[in-house]
């Protein structure tokens, strides 16, 4: 009878180990038509706060740049970074494309050129359409309901609102040293490294972790190379008892690979985007900022409005603010 027992409790335990590992997507508790999750957060008044609290007129821009050869996610067949001449001065007047003639087209030079790019490709973020988990994005949308042939109908890049909030750097390259390749930056490797810039996380917060890999951005083949990113105790921690807003990082795509989980391959993805409704920027450039030691600052940035896309380009800054 005792062995019974015994095999019940710990089929109990095992079973109830495995709910709480199960990942599902998350319900919005801003309501059943919430597209922008925990940016819900901001309100005019933690705007305002923020902005009251500028000490300096010092900007640092926070993104990369965009070039021919940058690196891009080639590897899962999306297209790279591409940059051509649409009209050029001379080619203007060969061609008098404008019908003014060479005279005027001699006078006033004329240049266009376009582009094509991945989405995610440079300073961007996710939008919460970017990963879901069986068949749902966050809140529940599907995509039999809501994905049409030119994008997502719920969630998309368009919705995401301009964002000024506190900003914290985490420069864990600098408090633990070089990270090694694919190194998972940890929950204890956060907070270490807070308590060494003497800045504590609030609630609201945009975090924004310095891996140090954004020094090789020019150098697309090391820069991609098994590259530090954060595990899934650091997010989870960050999200559930710190309650920040939003996160980034420095490097290609936020978490270390290969994945924490066998049954997952983007496990801190889902979890943030899918789960918890957590946005994230990827391929910051964050630099300046650790060269500075400015830890504590005004973040505001504003993204591309692609209806229904799945990320955007971002320029995020940071202005920083009192220390008091």
């Amino acid at each position: 009878m005792n062995r019974t027992l015994f095999i019940l409790n710990v089929l109990l335990i095992v079973s109830s180990v495995e709910a709480q590992q199960k990942e599902a997507v998350g319900k919005s508790p801003w309501g059943a038509e919430d597209e922008i999750g925990t940016l819900n957060m901001m309100t005019e008044a933690t705007q305002l706060q923020v902005l009251s609290g500028i000490s300096s007129g010092k900007v640092f821009d926070l993104s990369v740049d965009y070039f021919v050869g940058m690196p891009s996610f080639h590897a899962l067949g999306d297209p790279g970074y591409q940059y051509w001449l649409t009209h050029t001065p001379h080619g203007t007047i060969v061609d008098n494309p404008n019908g003014l003639g060479r005279e005027m087209n001699e006078k006033v030079s004329y240049t266009g050129d376009a582009i094509s790019m991945y989405t995610h490709m440079g300073t961007h973020i996710d939008a919460l359409n970017h990963f879901g988990l069986d068949g749902k994005i966050w809140n529940g949308y599907t995509p039999k309901e809501h994905l049409g042939d030119k994008g997502w109908k719920k969630t998309g890049a368009e919705t995401i609102p301009p964002i000024i909030a506190r900003g914290v750097l985490v420069d864990v390259q600098a408090a633990l040293g070089t990270l090694s390749a694919n190194y998972r930056i940890t929950a204890e490797d956060i907070q270490e490294t807070l308590k060494k810039q003497n800045v504590s996380l609030q609630k609201g917060d945009v975090v924004l972790i310095r891996t140090g890999q954004a020094k090789f951005y020019e150098d697309a083949g090391h820069y991609l190379d098994n590259y530090p990113g954060i595990s899934l105790d650091a997010v989870k921690w960050m999200v559930e008892e710190q309650e920040i807003m939003l996160l980034g990082a420095d490097n290609l795509s936020f978490e270390a690979f290969p994945p924490e989980r066998e049954d997952n391959w983007v496990p801190v993805h889902t979890y943030l985007l899918a789960e918890k409704g957590v946005m994230f920027i990827e391929q910051m450039y964050l630099e300046e900022l650790s060269s500075a030691k400015v830890y504590e600052f005004a973040f505001i940035a504003a993204s591309l409005k692609l209806r229904g896309a799945s990320g955007s380009p971002m320029r995020p800054l940071a202005i920083p603010l009192n220390q008091e």
